[in-house]
């Protein structure tokens, strides 16, 4: 077993303040690993950044053109989003489309991270509902197979049919059996695997083409919507959104809780995935725009990379106190 590398250091008055350690993986389009930190073989929860493989039986199952669902919707299904009215109306817009509302989701309500939304609610004097979940999206994505599929109505129950597909799904594009689940945020079960399990999946992924086969036509069709709609991915202010932007819609990256991060890069046919140890986000950010700089898909000197790396950090007055820097002999 590898150990994890040192990959992104916090910097203050000249003095390494903290170190955080990691894993990350490229696969090329034939399965191989090109480059790897850390250790490869590290078993993770990829949590929320996996929702485009657990967005496959969608696609798949001929759920999504059974009910017209837009490229938009397809984006949102990958979305782990900020609960901005643009994310709450269009799942309500979505479930009402399919004959169901929001109480047939099962992924529970918290507060929206958009800060207007939330002052919405405070002043109507409402409380958050589960459209305002991150995860509704990929919830509303769960519903739409289920009634097409004509299946129960508790689809995150770990032996519900969609739980069973997703699974199956997982172990064909990860190439390895799940070692295990965990029981997600929104309450779906979260399919373990390596961290080059899961680069080889974002490997499948960037080299899917229209005309292909129906599973990477289906990976085609979630790759591209997630790229061509970041706003919906994620939101405002977020790295997915303001980092595919800054690529042109490029590649296609998506984070996970505990900090884990993917990218699938068409262009070049490779697939990435990293975990950060600690799960502190603020350094798969900085790691994620490290590596897309070398690959040469980012452009390091863009405003949306510069924010995450070298990420200044900056105190109550607005002064620089320190920043990122990739640790020396990472990239």
């Amino acid at each position: 077993m590898g150990k994890p590398i040192p990959m992104v250091e916090l910097w203050r008055g000249g003095l390494l303040e903290s170190t955080h350690l990691g894993h990350a993986v490229l696969v090329d389009d034939t399965g191989q690993i090109v480059q790897a930190w850390g250790d490869p073989e590290r078993i993770i929860f990829p949590r929320s950044s996996c929702k485009m493989i657990q967005a496959l039986p969608l696609v798949e199952s001929g759920a999504a053109d059974a009910y017209g669902l837009t490229t938009a919707q397809l984006a949102l299904s990958c979305a782990s989003h900020q609960g901005a009215a643009l994310h709450v109306n269009a799942a309500r817009d979505w479930l009402a489309g399919i004959g169901l509302g929001e109480p047939d989701l099962r992924c529970g309500s918290h507060e929206p991270y958009d800060k207007a939304e939330r002052d919405r609610l405070i002043c109507d004097h409402e409380g958050p509902c589960q459209l305002h979940n991150n995860c509704s999206g990929k919830h509303s994505g769960f519903l739409t197979v289920t009634k097409h599929l004509k299946a129960g109505p508790e689809y995150v129950e770990i032996d519900h049919p969609l739980q069973k597909a997703i699974r199956a799904a997982t172990e064909e594009v990860t190439g390895e059996t799940v070692a295990g689940y965990g029981i997600d945020g929104c309450s779906a079960p979260n399919f373990a695997m390596s961290v080059a399990g899961l680069a080889r999946a974002m490997a499948e992924f960037a080299k899917a083409r229209e005309g292909g086969s129906v599973r990477e036509r289906a990976m085609q069709r979630l790759r591209d919507a997630m790229a061509a709609h970041p706003e919906y991915v994620a939101g405002e202010g977020r790295s997915c959104t303001e980092l595919m932007r800054a690529m042109g819609g490029r590649v296609a990256i998506k984070t996970g809780a505990e900090a884990v991060f993917i990218a699938m890069i068409p262009e070049k046919k490779l697939g990435l995935a990293m975990k950060i140890e600690d799960g502190n986000s603020r350094a798969s950010e900085a790691a994620l725009v490290g590596i897309l700089t070398q690959l040469g898909v980012l452009d390091a000197a863009h405003p949306m990379a510069q924010k995450r790396l070298p990420a200044p950090q900056t105190n109550c007055r607005g002064f620089t106190t320190g920043e990122l820097r990739l640790s020396e002999g990472f990239l």
